[in-house]
């Protein structure tokens, strides 16, 4: 992709506003993985997103040495609560989805990771056991993010890895990220957040609306595409604001 990152400093520092979000998962006892895992790579910030059971023993039995982050963990009602605040997501699939945000693999988005995580939290959102993440849940997030996995022709081949396993993975890579040093990147402004982006969809949205070009009632993939095509662009804050500055004249009655 030609993305350039720059030296995040220390682990822990870069670490730190990190979280890892559990979007409805099943087993408890996942959960006190998760919370171990992170533990041992650093990472103490843990978010619930309508779990199954919790709080429940099987999570206090596996999060052995990490009882504090997981009795730290919150507790959401909605993938958005867990998101608040943070500057970029990333979703894990195991699957290929036909629409999905900009693909990158894991060891690229831990480099993404420590590098946003300068400028404010970054979320790293893991789906339930079973499904994984909805459609609509991958496109809450700017990235989504693959863990390569064996294929063997005529073997059996799993795909996916277990919840807590693919945690394990992705907080190793963050740990290694954050002390990586990079080149520094050749950014003049701050990077747009999620809330930024959100901000701009729904005004694309809106103008779109107005302007008959989107029927609301249709079933159309316009609100995917434009979200795929702005998570392909390490957009800043203040070229969303220009972009909203055009809209709005745009939107203008004649002659004012």
């Amino acid at each position: 992709m030609g993305r350039v990152f720059y030296y995040a400093g220390v682990s822990s520092a870069s670490l730190s506003s990190i979280r890892i979000v559990l979007v409805r998962p099943s087993h408890p006892g996942n959960i006190g993985s998760a919370a171990r895992a992170m533990k041992a790579m650093g990472l103490t910030d843990l978010r619930l997103v309508a779990p199954e059971r919790y709080p429940a023993p099987e999570a206090r039995w596996l999060a052995a040495h990490a009882l504090d982050v997981l009795e730290a963990a919150q507790v959401h009602g909605t993938l958005k609560e867990a998101l608040d605040g943070c500057e970029v997501a990333l979703a894990l699939s195991a699957r290929p989805r036909e629409w999905s945000p900009q693909v990158v693999a894991v060891r690229e988005a831990a480099l993404v990771a420590v590098e946003r995580a300068a400028a404010g939290p970054v979320a790293f959102v893991f789906g339930p056991e079973d499904a994984g993440l909805a459609q609509d849940e991958v496109f809450a997030c700017q990235y989504l993010v693959h863990i390569p996995t064996a294929q063997k022709p005529g073997a059996i081949n799993l795909g996916s890895l277990n919840l807590a396993q693919a945690v394990q993975v992705v907080t190793y890579e963050l740990c290694v990220a954050a002390g990586t040093p990079v080149p520094a990147p050749h950014r003049s402004g701050k990077l747009a957040t999620i809330q930024d982006l959100e901000g701009l969809y729904g005004h694309l949205e809106q103008a779109a609306i107005e302007s008959r070009f989107l029927d609301p009632a249709a079933n159309s993939r316009l609100r995917e595409r434009w979200k795929r095509l702005f998570s392909r662009l390490d957009i800043e804050r203040e070229e969303v604001n220009i972009l909203r500055g055009l809209l709005n004249a745009l939107q203008r009655p004649k002659g004012k």
